[in-house]
């Protein structure tokens, strides 16, 4: 049995007013991969910050034992020097600089009190191939897309001599062939000897590389289990997550649906600065009251450039096409004038353009619809104090209050936040871009659950995906998109996996 480079041992971590760890205890063998699992707001994240330095020694209780010996890291230059190397979810890289230079910024490859530059650029170059990458070292690291982005991160672990690599949800926001890589060369990492400890929601990413789960609940160490025999099925990891049974991952609903509410017609889009090159091209969509419709496409098909362009037209250049509302055509081309007509998008990106993570919930809900709120020109922060508390409450947003600063949410709970804001502002189509992106099955559930809410109310829901169960288990029709062009609307007793695909991937005739 190998031997363990990490002991935890009864962590607990408390914020003003949560207990976010509570006598946690985490076993990890040397040259494992193992995964933390647990719902949103479980203490993941928070016990990762406790063992890399984030939260310092001294702010928590219990103790922390690496490689044999007990670790008091002061900050996470103390953890990065005994070889623990985090890389959080919101990646630290610079836009501004160079790969080599991230891959060196605070380890700078200097000679006589200068950077060498020619050093930092050949050893930078050896790292990328060794994650494999073939990259030029002095490109701008804004310059590449978010798969390669991580897998700089990881190159620039490897140049502080890891033994420990922990990747918080490391495959969230990258496609499928982007997640394949960065999983493949985790089991590389293995082969050579470096432990890893994944966070990830990705049950069937965790049973394909993980070696051991641990499951946290509430705060609280559930149960380890090993997976290296395949026995331990996706249905039992949920269980110890969420404390049932789920027998099904997707509320019952029986529809309802009515009137057509919003119809697309011709919908041609160009790109904002590129404005010969089509993004999306003649879509023709429409959905009804009480309906859930989903687009389903492949990465790069134009599925948010899509929702983008009709919410106020935020994305695009010379687009074309006409929308109706109720039967008549309407003119939304800014974003005001979409929420005037009763369209609300929850973008995908909630972090950066759905909330205002540095202010409370209360302002965050109130934010599409402060005039529902004013008098003379005031918001009356009364009410706006008992409309957000109303929606914490029948949303089951986990927070102290409604005063509660958004950015230190779960992310289950920040999507609750950004459904609530759009609720509030009460309109009749809702675009739903990725609703559940990067949030636990638990949390999913609760999501499926609202929106079922919102079509019993006679809304228009419109809910883009990228994972097909989740359109196949919540929708009434779904659109597929391939290379901007609507290629097919299938009936949700018709759709399968494989007829999707077929329809996502059609070439142009």
């Amino acid at each position: 049995m190998a031997e363990n480079i990490l002991r935890m041992r009864r962590i607990t971590k408390t914020f003003p007013g949560v207990k976010a760890l509570q006598d946690v205890n985490l076993d990890v063998a040397r040259g494992e991969v193992h995964a933390i699992c647990g719902e949103n707001g479980a203490g993941k994240s928070t016990l990762m910050k406790v063992l890399s330095g984030v939260y310092p020694h001294g702010t928590y209780d219990g103790d922390i034992e690496f490689e044999g010996g007990i670790a008091e890291f002061k900050d996470i230059r103390d953890s990065e020097h005994s070889g623990i190397v985090i890389i959080h979810q919101e990646l630290a890289l610079s836009p501004y600089l160079s790969v080599a230079e991230n891959i060196f910024l605070g380890n700078e490859r200097e000679k006589r009190g200068f950077v060498n530059w020619n050093e930092t650029n050949v050893e930078a170059a050896k790292l990328l191939r060794r994650v494999g990458l073939d990259l030029n070292p002095v490109v701008r690291a804004g310059d590449i897309g978010v798969g390669k982005q991580q897998l700089v991160e990881i190159a620039k672990a490897l140049s502080k001599n890891v033994k420990l690599l922990i990747l918080d949800e490391p495959t969230a926001a990258l496609n499928d062939e982007d997640s394949a890589h960065l999983l493949g060369l985790v089991k590389g990492l293995r082969e050579e000897g470096i432990t890893s400890i994944i966070i990830s929601h990705k049950l069937n990413e965790i049973r394909e590389i993980a070696d051991s789960v641990t499951i946290l609940r509430d705060g609280q160490t559930i149960e380890t289990l090993s997976l290296h025999d395949g026995s331990v099925s996706e249905e039992r990891i949920i269980k110890g997550m969420v404390g049932r049974d789920m027998a099904s991952r997707y509320p019952d609903r029986t529809p309802s649906i009515g009137e057509e509410v919003l119809r697309v017609e011709d919908w041609t889009v160009h790109h904002p600065q590129e404005s010969s090159r089509v993004i999306v091209d003649s879509a023709n969509l429409n959905v009804r009251a009480g309906e859930v419709v989903g687009i389903a496409g492949l990465m790069g098909a134009g599925r948010t450039e899509l929702a983008m362009s009709v919410f106020g037209r935020s994305y695009g250049s010379n687009i074309t096409g006409t929308l109706y509302k109720n039967g008549s055509p309407i003119t939304a081309k800014t974003v005001s004038e979409a929420i005037r007509h009763g369209i609300a998008y929850a973008t995908e990106d909630r972090k950066r353009y759905g909330l205002n993570l540095i202010d409370d919930i209360k302002r965050n809900i109130s934010g599409a619809a402060l005039g529902k709120l004013a008098k003379g020109g005031w918001v009356d922060s009364g009410r706006e104090a008992v409309v957000a508390g109303d929606y914490r409450k029948s949303m089951n947003i986990k927070a102290p209050s409604v005063a509660s600063i958004t950015g230190k949410l779960s992310g289950g709970n920040q999507q609750k936040v950004v459904l609530s804001k759009w609720m509030f502002s009460d309109p009749d189509v809702l675009i739903l871009d990725e609703p559940t992106r990067g949030i636990d099955v638990g949390a999913k559930y609760e999501i499926y659950t609202i929106i079922n809410k919102l079509a019993s109310a006679g809304k228009a829901v419109i809910v883009i995906s990228s994972e097909l169960p989740e359109l196949l288990g919540i929708c009434d029709r779904i659109y597929t998109l391939a290379e901007g062009r609507i290629t097919a609307d299938v009936p949700i007793d018709q759709a399968t996996p494989e007829l999707l695909m077929q329809y996502m991937t059609k070439e142009k005739d």
